[in-house]
């Protein structure tokens, strides 16, 4: 292992905390997610996601505190780290922070690492602005 990332983005939905809760946890229904080709649930506490090119990222949760916080460890063949995702009530609706704790396994990968983040992050929370108003 080499070099550690860390990427924190948040943004706010103008539905319900708990609305948004139930849409992000609810791994049966994830086809909302435009990064996802399928979602394997492996456990109660396990669950493995397939990118569009089918690269699996395997997933243990650590920490469920509805509607409040949702945490858990990831691995794949690229890294491995730790999610956190915060969900707050606020006036406009919930104010969502994602952070990402992430260990490369090849050093090569801090020179794309960071924009591939952030790019994903705000795609999720695109795909999930879009899921939310349906």
């Amino acid at each position: 292992m080499t070099e550690m990332i860390v990427s924190t983005m948040e943004t706010v939905v103008s539905q319900p905390r708990e609305m948004v809760w139930a849409v992000v946890t609810d791994l049966d229904n994830w086809q909302w997610r435009g990064d996802l080709q399928r979602l394997e649930q492996t456990g109660p506490d396990t669950f493995v996601e397939y990118g569009k090119g089918g690269f699996a990222t395997h997933f243990t949760v650590t920490c469920r505190r509805e509607p409040e916080k949702w945490t858990f460890d990831l691995e794949n063949a690229s890294m491995k780290g730790a999610w956190i995702g915060e969900f707050q009530a606020v006036p406009e609706g919930t104010k969502i922070t994602f952070t990402e704790r992430l260990t490369l396994k090849k050093k090569w990968m801090k020179l794309v690492m960071k924009g591939y983040l952030r790019r994903q992050q705000a795609r999720y929370f695109a795909d999930l602005k879009r899921a939310m108003e349906k």
